[in-house]
């Protein structure tokens, strides 16, 4: 659990705020070795497919780069907004992560693609509403956290709250139906709250009741049920339910050591759907081998160590909003890509996740890139904070 510290003042927040930034080359640098390392990788799963399709090879490398430069313009605005006014307008965040929610339902106003109700169009440009809605929770969830410390650590109302309010979001993202993105969201959520000093007992039983709720919804739908028992054993029906995951594992099989050589890849050539979205780590493998997975592997997972090493950061300098919101973007981020990588090889049922910052997604990029700002915005605070400390402390000395 994040360490107990004293919460601090607006104005010690602001001090130095005409001062240095302080940007985390660490974590940018990480950020930018898997967009590059994804770039390629979309590029070479969907050469073959854009070339077809478009008559273009390029194509989605092109909208891929464009959303890529985007969405770092949008992490440098977001970087310039102090962390306090995100948690002083939280509620209101929340309020518009529902509204958001609730329009993608709304015949006319939500786009349909492939059978999901989860785009707007907004001025030509499809949005996937529920990857900025998740965001936007999250900020409630850590706001709540920080705000309601005791009521959440000494009874049990106090979890049951933000927990209630996961799960009215949990039940619109089911309705366009977007099971994974409720299943993340609810266990980073959940996480979240565990890590902001919530009792373990009670996690435990919620935890117990959640995943029952969830375990009732995917058996009381033909369509989640085929897809979750689909993976059991997709060699039953290798060209119907288990064709994709067929044509993944092929992928991955062939990659072995080494891979057969970036370009190479015969399963992208129009044998495994999704190629460059869902199951580019599939091509991924197939293409680079062991050694590229586990190049992938260790990006991510010091990605992941460096939002927590942060939070602790902040956690220890008294900022425990901007602590448990860098802790929830390292459970988000570790979350889907190990959804989306246990998909790609079996061992989970299928789920429409990308792999961040890596697949092909405008919306998903754009939005992670986003919380990349504010991670960012987050160390920038955390050593203002501490240097403002440092000096007091040593104006007190002498």
């Amino acid at each position: 659990m994040m360490e107990e510290t004293p919460r601090a003042s607006s104005g010690a927040t602001a001090r130095g705020r005409g001062a240095a930034v302080h940007i985390d080359s660490v974590t940018l640098a990480l950020v930018l070795a898997l967009l590059l390392f994804g770039l390629v990788m979309v590029t070479s799963a969907s050469i073959s497919i854009a070339a077809q399709d478009t008559g273009n090879p390029f194509y989605f490398l092109e909208r891929q780069l464009l959303t890529a430069v985007a969405g770092a313009v949008a992490a440098v605005i977001v970087f310039c907004f102090r962390m306090d006014n995100w948690e002083r307008l939280s509620h209101l965040l929340f309020a518009g992560a529902i509204i958001m929610l609730l329009a993608v339902l709304v015949p006319g106003l939500g786009e349909v693609v492939n059978g999901g109700r989860r785009w707007l169009r907004l001025a030509g440009f499809t949005f996937q509403v529920s990857e900025l809605a998740r965001v936007l929770v999250l900020i409630y969830i850590a706001s709540y956290a920080a705000r309601r410390q005791d009521e959440l650590r000494e009874t049990f109302s106090g979890l049951l709250k933000p927990l209630l309010a996961l799960a009215l979001v949990a039940v619109l993202l089911l309705g366009e139906p977007d099971f994974g993105a409720a299943t993340v969201l609810f266990a980073t959520g959940f996480g979240m709250l565990f890590l902001a000093g919530a009792r373990l007992r009670w996690v435990i039983v919620l935890t117990a009741v959640a995943a029952a709720l969830f375990a009732v919804l995917a058996v009381t739908s033909a369509y989640r049920l085929r897809r979750l028992t689909g993976f059991m054993d997709p060699w039953a029906n290798p060209y119907s339910t288990g064709f994709q995951l067929t044509q993944s594992l092929i992928a991955i099989g062939r990659g072995k050591w080494f891979g057969v050589g970036l370009g190479n890849s015969v399963q992208k050539l129009f044998y495994l759907p999704e190629a460059h979205t869902d199951f580019l780590f599939a091509v991924l493998a197939e293409e680079l081998g062991l050694f590229g997975v586990l190049l992938t592997l260790g990006l991510f997972v010091a990605l992941i160590w460096r939002s927590f090493y942060i939070a602790r950061l902040a956690s220890q300098a008294g900022l425990d909003f901007q602590s448990y919101l860098a802790a929830g973007f390292g459970l988000w981020m570790g979350m889907q890509a190990f959804i989306n990588i246990g998909v790609n090889m079996g061992v989970l049922p299928t789920k429409g996740l990308t792999l961040p910052m890596m697949s092909y997604g405008r919306s998903s990029l754009i939005v992670t890139l986003v919380w990349i700002g504010m991670l960012l915005r987050i160390y920038h605070e955390t050593m203002m904070e501490r240097r403002g400390s440092a000096s007091i402390m040593a104006r007190g000395a002498s």
